[in-house]
C-alpha cells in the first residue's frame, strides 16, 4: 500500500483554492484539504497522514485524529515542525513501504528522498487530486445518468391511471 505524507501548510500555501480560502479562515483551508485528500485517498485507496505545523504553539502536544480509514492528520508538538516530523517517521519506514512525500520544500524533498521517499511537489499532488476527482465526477454522472427518473418509475400503476385520466380529461 502506497503511504503519503502531506505538509499541511506547504499544501495549502500552494493551491489555487485553499491558498484563497486561506486568506478568510486557516481552520476552513484546513478542513477543505482533508476532505478533498479524503476523497482522492478512498478512491485511490492510500493510506495519507496530512502533517501540520504547531511547533509555534507554546506547550502544544502532538494530536492526532483518524479522520477516514485512510486519512490521519498530525499536528505536530511544541518545537517541532511538520518537516521534522516527516523526515523521522520516514526515516522510521523508510524502504519498507512505497512511501511519498508532498511538500514544494526542497530541502525537505532532498532529505526524504535520501530516507527512501518519493518526493512530489504540492503543485503534482494538486494536479493528481484533480485528475481524481475528475474521474470520480464522470463516474456518478455516469451512474445516475443510467437510472431512470421518470414518474412511472416512481408511483403505483393505479395512480398512473387516474392521473392519466385528469390529464386526458382537460
Amino acid at each position: 500500500m502506497r503511504i503519503i505524507f502531506v505538509d499541511g501548510y506547504n499544501v495549502i500555501n500552494s493551491w489555487p483554492e485553499l491558498n484563497d480560502i486561506k486568506n478568510y479562515s486557516f481552520e476552513a483551508a484546513r478542513q477543505q484539504l482533508i476532505e478533498t485528500v479524503s476523497n482522492y485517498a478512498a478512491y485511490k485507496g492510500y493510506s495519507i497522514f496530512i502533517v501540520f505545523d504547531a511547533h509555534m504553539v507554546v506547550g502544544s502536544l502532538e494530536k492526532r485524529e483518524k479522520v477516514s480509514e485512510n486519512v490521519e492528520v498530525i499536528f505536530t508538538k511544541e518545537n517541532e515542525t511538520a518537516d521534522s516530523f516527516i523526515e523521522k517517521t520516514v526515516n522510521r519506514i523508510g524502504r519498507r513501504s512505497e512511501v511519498f512525500v508532498v511538500t514544494s520544500d526542497s530541502l525537505e524533498q532532498q532529505i526524504t528522498f535520501q530516507r527512501g521517499a518519493v518526493r512530489m511537489s504540492s503543485i503534482e499532488f494538486y494536479h493528481e487530486v484533480k485528475q481524481i476527482e475528475s474521474k470520480i465526477k464522470s463516474k456518478i454522472e455516469k451512474k445516475y445518468s443510467k437510472q431512470k427518473h421518470t414518474l412511472e418509475d416512481r408511483i403505483a400503476k393505479d395512480m398512473l391511471e387516474k392521473l392519466e385520466k385528469i390529464r386526458k380529461s382537460r
